[in-house]
């Protein structure tokens, strides 16, 4: 074990890479914080894209299922766009950004976007409020709080195991 140790602490730039597995979970130390802040930073793409969605959707009239296609499509758009902009950032490539995008946010959206658009459906009238309705905008906000809570014990898990934003942090040095 003390060989592995010396070698693991030669190799160039891995310094401090005990703390990069501690935060990826793989020591066990993932935190609420951890998954909090994973959850908020998902959320707040989340959020940019659900909220166009549902103003573009609700002034153009649409109904309920093509409001909320568009709303989940730019979720996805935008919730990806955030973690692709840190992970360019650091130097990486196109093509891999797209990949750490999609490994560490998929499940996150899919969560967060089932639970916030069912929200919004079973709150009577929501949908159906206009954009200068406090309805509208209470529910939408009350769907985000929800969906919050509900996928913060989701990646939580996920970055225990390594996946999940546990992906992004390797390009967060």
């Amino acid at each position: 074990m003390r060989h592995e140790h010396a070698d693991h602490g030669a190799h160039q730039g891995h310094q401090g890479h005990s703390d990069h597995e501690g935060h990826h979970g793989h020591a066990g130390g993932v935190t609420w914080g951890m998954a909090s802040s994973a959850t908020l930073h998902c959320l707040t793409g989340c959020a940019i894209g659900e909220v166009l969605g549902m103003v573009i959707g609700t002034a153009l009239g649409w109904g309920n299922l093509a409001t909320i296609a568009l709303a989940v499509a730019l979720a996805f758009v935008f919730g990806y766009a955030l973690t692709m902009r840190g992970v360019l950032k650091a130097g990486v490539g196109f093509r891999q950004a797209v990949k750490v995008a999609l490994a560490a946010d998929t499940v996150s959206i899919i969560v967060m976007e089932v639970v916030d658009n069912g929200v919004m459906l079973v709150v009577p009238g929501a949908m159906e409020a206009g954009l200068a309705s406090w309805l509208f905008w209470g529910a939408l906000a009350f769907a985000f709080a929800v969906a919050f809570v509900v996928t913060v014990p989701v990646n939580k898990w996920l970055i225990g195991r390594g996946r999940g934003h546990a992906v992004v942090h390797a390009y967060h040095h």
